[in-house]
């Protein structure tokens, strides 16, 4: 999918001991700060699935008018949002995923990278080194699918490579349908924004020799093995996780971009779906899929960390369940 574009700090009171009957005089409160600081934290959150370490990261947030981008009336767009307490446009979270898998740093999906101008994404590298990982250091870069949100943050302003030390998996029929010189132009009206912003994005990494495309259900590295889940792009994949005891998650990619929407109506396509028919039939069976087998999921588009599940909610309906969130000396 390509989409575009506080703490306030208070002043603690001091005490003042009066020198002879220590009574305690508190001192009048600083002026707050006249303004908040100017971005957030960096954002991460560890969690482990089955042993396996995972850290969901943030890459920013940007805004979509959806009312342009669904297939769906304006209005009936509105009361679906209204019903998630949101108002259109409604702001996108970009997740990408770190799996610490056996002896392998294992990053899935790379974010916008500077493809959509300052403030808009760009910030996986930051949300890296938060919690003391390099760009180098990352062995294995899995690309649920070649949209400017998912791979662009493979290079940098320069176009020159983030991840010098990684070789990048991702669907071969995505490789072949958006890296095609001939394809470069757009193809059946599809934009060629996302055909050539791909090539630019994996063109050096396939020039070094990094990129090995896959085909069908196979083990990527040790513990995870690739979904194709085509229809939203041609080589479009989940990754599944696999953790100890039996507990597993699967990186979802872009089964779907708006939560409040497309859970309760997951007939409902976007302008960024390659073949709308598709990726229609794909959201609801991997729905039904994912909330019987009670699995849990990690989404690059739900309010971050995106981490959950899905519960049936009957009548093709569905709604996402949260984890729950932990904040533990030494976890």
């Amino acid at each position: 999918m390509t989409i575009r574009r506080s703490f306030i700090s208070l002043a603690v009171a001091a005490s003042l001991l009066g020198p002879v009957l220590a009574i305690a005089q508190a001192a009048a409160p600083a002026a707050p700060a006249s303004t908040p600081p100017a971005t957030q934290q960096a954002g991460f959150y560890r969690f482990s699935v089955g042993g396996v370490q995972v850290v969901a990261l943030s890459d920013g947030t940007v805004p979509q008018d959806l009312h342009a981008l669904l297939h769906l009336k304006p209005a009936q767009t509105d009361q679906l949002l209204a019903r998630g307490f949101l108002a259109n446009p409604v702001e996108a979270s970009i997740n990408a995923y770190l799996v610490y898998a056996g002896d392998r740093l294992v990053l899935v999906d790379t974010g916008a990278g500077a493809f959509f101008g300052p403030g808009a994404g760009g910030k996986l590298v930051a949300s890296l080194k938060a919690v003391g990982v390099e760009p180098g250091q990352i062995q294995d870069v899995l690309i649920t699918h070649i949209h400017t949100d998912h791979s662009g943050g493979l290079v940098d302003a320069q176009g020159e490579r983030v991840f010098p030390n990684a070789t990048i998996h991702v669907g071969k029929a995505d490789v072949d349908f958006f890296l095609a010189p001939g394809n470069q132009q757009g193809v059946r009206g599809y934009d060629k924004a996302y055909f050539q912003q791909g090539t630019t994005a994996l063109g050096p990494y396939v020039k070094s020799g990094q990129v090995r495309p896959f085909t069908g259900a196979v083990e990527i590295v040790p513990g995870i093995r690739s979904r194709p889940t085509p229809g939203h792009t041609p080589g479009h994949a989940f990754f599944v996780l696999q953790g100890k005891g039996g507990e597993a998650m699967e990186f979802i990619g872009d089964i779907l971009h708006v939560q409040s929407v497309q859970m309760p109506r997951p007939d409902v396509t976007i302008v960024y779906d390659v073949v709308h028919h598709d990726a229609k039939a794909q959201r609801k069976q991997q729905f039904a899929r994912l909330a019987k087998e009670r699995r849990m999921v990690a989404a690059a588009h739900i309010p971050y960390p995106g981490v959950g599940y899905l519960r049936d909610e009957g009548k093709g309906k569905y709604a996402f369940v949260p984890v729950d969130y932990r904040y533990r000396a030494g976890e």
